[in-house]
């Protein structure tokens, strides 16, 4: 799958799931979990014991595209090359690392990595990264999103940190490509019960469809 289709795709379905978990087994449920509910982008972070196995696991189970696989919580170039070889296809990190970004454009894998300010926006972008993950974005709300739209208005943003369902509407509105959603969506996995998951993630899409005003589907 080429670099640009990826990136279509999870612009189309507007939510990336963002899957911290305690083990292995429980970030396979979870990343399970989501794509009952429809969410194709599964981001696994570097945070989850045995992350890699973890993608490489997903990859050879989910063979025929159903799942966009990535990684998340990518500190440095190494890690990012150690995912994309297990299977991740595209690569998103807290901060912006230059040898990442310069890997990733080597291997035509989309990068998005994190900023909280213009300037570090503006840097991203010079650097190569397809879509800026505004993160925390709980520390900014949806309001981020139009003033850096204002300014520059072809930026590909997408918040992370504090994307809820109360206000996924308002940050798809302000102009987000996308949204990366964590404990808002995943939560249930901490009682065991992943049909909550499921059925999260479905009214996560479904309020990205009304927001963009896209009809819902009889």
């Amino acid at each position: 799958m080429d670099k640009e289709r990826i990136l279509n795709q999870i612009v189309e379905g507007g939510l990336v799931a963002v899957v911290r978990a305690e083990s292995s087994g429980q970030a396979l449920k979870i990343a399970d979990a989501c794509l009952k509910g429809g969410v194709a982008a599964i981001e696994i972070t570097f945070t989850v014991p045995g992350a890699a196995e973890v993608i490489r696991d997903l990859a050879r189970i989910y063979t025929n595209g159903e799942i966009i696989l990535g990684a998340g919580t990518v500190m440095d170039a190494e890690t990012a090359r150690i995912a994309i070889l297990a299977g991740a296809r595209y690569v998103v990190s807290p901060y912006l690392n230059l040898d990442t970004v310069k890997l990733c454009n080597r291997y035509r894998v989309p990068c998005m990595p994190g900023a909280m300010t213009i300037k570090e926006v503006v840097e991203a972008m010079e650097a190569g990264a397809d879509i800026i993950k505004i993160f925390p974005g709980e520390l900014f709300g949806p309001q981020i999103i139009k003033s850096i739209r204002g300014p520059i208005p072809y930026a590909r943003l997408m918040p992370t940190g504090g994307v809820s369902l109360d206000n996924v509407g308002e940050w798809i509105k302000a102009g987000a490509v996308a949204v990366g959603a964590g404990s808002s969506l995943t939560k249930g996995a901490g009682t065991g019960d992943y049909e909550a998951i499921t059925r999260t993630a479905r009214e996560f899409l479904t309020r990205i469809r009304a927001a963009r005003g896209v009809q819902q589907p009889l």
